[in-house]
């Protein structure tokens, strides 16, 4: 054969060739695209090994550095704010969000297109026709769905993102109600103690007061259940400085610091915020919890998916475009011409299969209706939750006006009287610590109480979806009790002096917390 015969069958094949070199190249830049990483938080992911390797320089990382700057008394809301800004919950949430909003293209996007590339090297075991021989056959396809599939796969995934994004604002709720509610079990443990302390230092000097008592004749069992007291409010600063620490490192955990970081409430709480009107609370929990809010984004997704299968009895296509280099080289046929050939081709799937279809559909129906009735289910629990919070907060606004009129000052008067007869002989010890343990008892439960009702109104913050609306609620008239009539004798306040120096001034601006008129265990004295 000659030259030039050979450079033109070898012209011939070169498109072929340039094609499949195409595609070839198409491929290697794709793996190249997959392999780079666009969320530069990922990346340290991947740097980790494969297998858990545990050594003292991964343990020494793992662990969180204490937190200097946010050692010491704080404001709740400044804990707040950190616990937004790095809780990883919160930060898990968000990703999340970011995750199901990049699902929305990839659902509306058509599929990859397809290119089938077949050759025929092995001569004579080649396809001849009357063109001549054929050397490569190159088909390009593109699969189209009907018409609004996937419009409605996109909107299904808008609906997805819009669930994830009020299950972020959920979480984020849930982090606050949980910074505040460990806030303020923090405070209710660091005021205990501060009674206890204070309980502790009295009962020293009462037993200053008995030992001269017993010297002179007075019983020693005096002296003795006086001890005993002394070293029950020892036991009692144990437990409670344990419970502190543990306190401390769960609000750490929330905030996402080390557990060994000195976190304290501050010594003084402000007024508690007003917990609104009922019916105020029921319109605002429904329109902005986010939890109902997510129940509807997944009614939507669902209704969409509805959609989406009576559209599952319309056909989807696919269409074809071929190529096919033919050769007069080794040709059979006479009239061999060399010409390529061009084609073109439609495909459609055939929905014929209707009881497939039908339970398709009447499966999307079922779940739109159940994704329906869920939303009723958790309308109906807001609702008894709002409730049931607000007659707490009522409930606990009431018995704090009590504890702080007149249980308090009265079991403080009922102490001074008792070591008044004390010193006078008119009555024993056992009373004078009887009255002194009913004290401590209510002193507890009024920081417990005022712990309890900011707990109660950092919950209901959650449930209705953000701040409390005003005014606050006022607590039922027989809950508050009625004035002394003027000239009766006047109640010893926070700012006066005692009538005794072993009496302890009740904590100010704090109500004790046993709910339902129930001590708090740690007030408990045997």
């Amino acid at each position: 054969m000659s030259a030039g015969p050979v450079l033109a069958v070898r012209w011939r094949i070169a498109p072929g060739l340039v094609c499949l070199a195409g595609a070839a190249l198409t491929a290697l830049s794709g793996c190249q695209a997959a392999r780079a990483i666009r969320d530069p938080e990922y990346a340290p992911l991947a740097a980790l090994p494969s297998t858990a390797i545990i050594s003292e320089a991964s343990v020494v990382s793992a662990t969180m550095p204490q937190a200097p700057s946010l050692a010491g008394p704080h404001p709740v809301d400044e804990y707040v704010a950190i616990a937004l800004a790095q809780n990883p919950q919160v930060q898990a949430k968000r990703k999340r969000v970011e995750a199901a909003a990049l699902r929305i293209p990839q659902a509306a996007s058509l599929k990859d297109p397809m290119l089938d590339a077949t050759g025929y090297p092995f001569f004579p075991n080649v396809p001849q026709t009357a063109s001549g021989r054929k050397t490569v056959d190159l088909m390009v396809s593109q699969e189209v769905p009907w018409p609004g599939k996937l419009g409605t796969q996109g909107d299904m995934a808008e609906a997805e993102t819009n669930m994830a994004r009020a299950e972020l604002v959920a979480a984020e709720l849930e982090v606050v109600e949980q910074v505040k509610r460990a806030y303020y079990e923090l405070y209710f443990v660091q005021k205990s103690i501060e009674i206890t302390e204070e309980s502790r230092r009295l009962a020293v000097r009462l037993r200053e007061l008995v030992e001269p008592k017993v010297k002179t004749g007075a019983s020693l069992q005096d002296l003795y259940r006086v001890e005993l007291q002394v070293l029950d409010f020892d036991n009692d600063l144990i437990r409670l400085r344990q419970e502190l620490q543990s306190g401390q490192a769960r609000l750490a955990r929330l905030l996402h610091v080390s557990p060994d970081t000195p976190l304290r409430a501050l010594p003084t709480l402000s007024e508690a915020a007003s917990s609104g009107e009922l019916q105020q609370l029921y319109q605002q929990a429904i329109l902005a919890r986010p939890e109902l809010h997510a129940q509807l984004a997944a009614v939507q997704r669902d209704r969409f998916a509805t959609d989406l299968s009576r559209l599952q009895y319309y056909p989807d296509v696919r269409f074809d475009f071929g190529w096919g280099e033919m050769t007069t080289s080794k040709a059979l046929a006479p009239t061999a011409d060399g010409i390529d050939d061009l084609s073109i081709g439609l495909a459609a799937n055939i929905p014929i299969y209707r009881q497939r279809l039908d339970a398709g559909v009447r499966e999307a129906e079922a779940k739109a209706v159940a994704s329906a009735r869920e939303y009723d289910d958790l309308r109906d629990r807001t609702q008894e939750e709002v409730k049931d919070l607000f007659a707490q907060a009522t409930s606990q606004q009431a018995m704090l006006q009590l504890f702080r009129r007149d249980i308090v000052p009265k079991a403080e008067q009922t102490l001074e009287l008792s070591i008044a007869a004390y010193t006078a002989q008119k009555v024993d010890i056992l009373q004078v610590i009887d009255n002194w343990q009913q004290l401590l008892r209510y002193q507890i439960a009024q920081q417990r109480l005022e712990a309890q009702l900011r707990q109660t109104l950092a919950t209901l913050e959650r449930v209705v979806g953000g701040i409390l609306p005003s005014p606050p609620p006022q607590p039922p008239d027989e809950a508050v009790p009625a004035p002394p009539p003027e000239g009766a004798a006047r109640t010893r306040n926070q700012t006066d002096s005692p009538a005794w120096p072993l009496v302890s001034p009740s904590p100010s601006g704090h109500v004790g917390a046993a709910v339902h008129g129930r001590p708090s265990d740690a007030g408990t004295r045997g």
